[in-house]
C-alpha cells in the first residue's frame, strides 16, 4: 500500500483493506456542537469511528488560558484518543467531514503530524464525495479493539507563544479567515474584529474548486507563491480563529509540495485575549 500523506481520493480509499486502514469521521457544526455526532449515529463510512472536535481534539478546560477557543489536546490525551480508537502505527488514517474537510478533519490531520504520524490523509471533497460516488454508509458504531499509544509533539511545528510572532527574524502570518472577518468587517465569535498586524489573508475556501474537491496540486503552489513572495515555507506561520480552519491551509501548503510551515495555535481567539495586544483592520 502506498501511504497517502496529504490528500485520498474516494476511489482510493474505498479500496483499501479494512484491517490497514483507521478512517475518522470528524464532522462537525460550530453552531450545534451535538450535530456532527449525531449525523455519525445516521450514517458513516463503514467501519468509521467519530472524533469530536472539542472532546477529542481541543483540551477545553485550557480555555481561560488565553490558548484560544480551541486549545490544543495534551500529546498523552491525544494519544489517548488514538489508543481508544484502536490505531497502529501501521495503518493508512483517513479523516473527514461533512464536505472539502476544512474543520476537524484537518485538525485531526494536523494534530497526527505534530505527533510525528505521517500516514494520514484527509478525504478530498469529503462526506459529500463519499455519497455522491454511491459508496455504501452504515449506521452500526464499530468496535475496536484498544491499543497502548504513548506519542509526543514536535514543539518546532507549532506556536503558542504570542510574542513569538513578531521576534526576530519575523515569521509570515497566514490568516485563514474570511476576508470580511480578516478586514474587521464584522466578528461574530471573538472579542476584537480585525486582524493581527502584519498577517496576510488566504481563505481557506481558496483552497477549491466549485465541486467543493480540492485545486490541483500546482494550482495551489502557483497561487501560495503570489501570497508568500521570497518568504520560504518554513517561515510561514498559519493561524485563523481559533487554529482549526488554519490546518486547511497548512494541508493544502503540503499538498502543494511547500513543506515545514507551522501553526499558531490560540489564534485570533488567543491573539485578542489580551485587550493591550494590536489589532489591525483593513486590507493588509
Amino acid at each position: 500500500m502506498t501511504l497517502k500523506t496529504t490528500l485520498i481520493d474516494v476511489t482510493t480509499l474505498a479500496a483499501l483493506p479494512a484491517n490497514e486502514v483507521l478512517v475518522v469521521d470528524c464532522r462537525v457544526d460550530l453552531a450545534d456542537r451535538t450535530q456532527g455526532e449525531r449525523a455519525y449515529l445516521a450514517g458513516h463510512i463503514p467501519g468509521a469511528v467519530y472524533a469530536d472536535l472539542e472532546r477529542d481534539l481541543s483540551d477545553m478546560t485550557r480555555v481561560p488560558e488565553g490558548l484560544g477557543r480551541h486549545p490544543l489536546p495534551a500529546a498523552e490525551a491525544f494519544s489517548a484518543v488514538l489508543g481508544r480508537w484502536g490505531w497502529t502505527p501501521r495503518q493508512q488514517v483517513v479523516c473527514y467531514d461533512a464536505g472539502p474537510g476544512a474543520l476537524a478533519a484537518a485538525r485531526l490531520w494536523w494534530l497526527l503530524r505534530l505527533a510525528g504520524v505521517r500516514a494520514v490523509a484527509v478525504l478530498d471533497g469529503g462526506y459529500a464525495a463519499w455519497q455522491a460516488a454511491g459508496q455504501p454508509v452504515e449506521a452500526a458504531v464499530p468496535v475496536r479493539t484498544p491499543t497502548q499509544v504513548m506519542l509526543a509533539y514536535d514543539a518546532r511545528q507549532v506556536i503558542v507563544d504570542h510574542a513569538a510572532l513578531h521576534a526576530a527574524p519575523a515569521p509570515l502570518l497566514l490568516d485563514a479567515r474570511a476576508a470580511a472577518r480578516y478586514r474587521g468587517e464584522v466578528e461574530p465569535l471573538d472579542r476584537a474584529a480585525g486582524h493581527v498586524p502584519g498577517a496576510r489573508n488566504r481563505p481557506y475556501l481558496d483552497n477549491l474548486l466549485v465541486d467543493g474537491h480540492f485545486k490541483s496540486a500546482a494550482q495551489l503552489r502557483e497561487e501560495f507563491a503570489a501570497v508568500l513572495g521570497d518568504t520560504p515555507p518554513d517561515r510561514v506561520v498559519h493561524m485563523c480563529g481559533s487554529g482549526v480552519t488554519a490546518c486547511y491551509n497548512l494541508l493544502a501548503m503540503e499538498h502543494a509540495g511547500l513543506a515545514d510551515s507551522r501553526l499558531y495555535a490560540p489564534s485570533w481567539s488567543g491573539w485578542v485575549s489580551d485587550p493591550s495586544r494590536p489589532v489591525a483592520t483593513g486590507d493588509e
